[in-house]
């Protein structure tokens, strides 16, 4: 790929990004009459479920404010974002900020605040939101929402867990993950000691505890004192999970001036990506058991689409910060 096409490229995903996708979601997601958004929509934007997901509401009104922060200061944008906000506002959460996984139409909640996802989702959202109108009140839900994450951090489902006590306790990659993100998605409403600490313990969290050194491959699922469990959730690799943790990482390296960290991410993607790609008829596997066995997961060789995009972004900018040729051919594969 010569240099030149790199602007092509770029101006071919900018013009299906503005011109299609989110145009798409203008027309089609906003529900006029209780509030939020539609985000079950077939192709020709028909909606076809009215229930409402809090990790769905919350990364539509985090799109639309941080379009409006970032692309052009459009008022249809942020007030896009505002009638989202408004409905999380009033019917997401509990009313102590622990947000409901799903609701219904008018926002009656369905499925209780299990999920710590929900509320990563909304603190994405409201952080933004208070970039892109400087309302306290939606910093301080950001700020609120994200303490409660780091309180429930070592048990993130807290009463709501289906796993007996002391049996097989396991710690799970998503949580360091997204914080990885999470944190410089809000830094600007943290303390700087905060930050700083949460995105040291995330980086030895992703690189170092879900690393498997005979493998050099990431878990979703170890032991709490990082050793192997073998068993079905300790075995369980998803690819795309990885590989998206590691452009984060790359992000994070870049702010930390650490540019070996950056090189060690394009490694361990590298290495999943191969390991996690279908030789037979291309694409990534949607979850995978590290020793060859059957997942539990049915849905185990599912190609995706979040996970191609999320390995494109790795990949562009692995090979923006280290010139690795590899990073360019598997983009070109992908």
């Amino acid at each position: 790929m010569m240099e030149k096409d790199f602007k092509k490229l770029a101006d071919q995903y900018k013009n299906e990004l503005l011109q299609k996708v989110v145009p798409f979601w203008e027309k089609h997601s906003k529900d006029e009459q209780f509030g939020g958004y539609f985000t079950c929509l077939d192709r020709q934007g028909n909606v076809f479920d009215t229930d409402k997901f809090i990790w769905l509401q919350g990364r539509e009104v985090w799109m639309f404010a941080t379009l409006y922060n970032k692309v052009e200061q459009r008022p249809e944008w942020l007030e896009m974002a505002l009638h989202g906000a408004e409905f999380l506002q009033k019917y997401g959460h509990d009313g102590n900020l622990n947000w409901y996984f799903s609701l219904t139409r008018e926002g009656k909640p369905l499925i209780e605040p299990y999920n710590i996802f929900s509320d990563c989702f909304a603190t994405m959202a409201f952080g933004q939101l208070y970039q892109a109108t400087g309302k306290e009140e939606y910093g301080e839900i950001a700020r609120k929402t994200f303490d409660n994450i780091l309180k429930r951090s070592s048990n993130p489902k807290g009463r709501f867990t289906k796993a007996t006590p002391g049996t097989r306790p396991l710690k799970g990659f998503s949580l360091p993950m997204i914080l990885c993100n999470l944190s410089l998605e809000i830094e600007h409403l943290l303390p700087k000691e905060l930050v700083d600490e949460t995105i040291e313990t995330c980086i030895n969290e992703v690189m170092c505890a879900f690393y498997d050194q005979k493998s050099g491959l990431i878990l979703e699922n170890v032991n709490p004192d990082g050793s192997f469990s073998d068993s079905f959730e300790g075995r369980l690799l998803n690819p795309g999970h990885t590989i998206e943790a590691m452009w984060f990482i790359m992000d994070l390296s870049v702010r930390l001036k650490r540019p070996e960290l950056t090189d060690r991410a394009v490694e361990i993607m590298l290495r999943t990506l191969k390991y996690g790609w279908d030789k037979q008829f291309g694409g990534i596997f949607y979850f995978l058991d590290i020793k060859g066995y059957p997942p539990q997961q049915l849905e185990w060789d599912q190609k995706l689409w979040w996970v191609h995009v999320e390995t494109l972004i790795s990949l562009i900018k692995g090979y923006s910060l280290t010139g690795n040729p590899e990073c360019l051919e598997w983009f070109e594969k992908v």
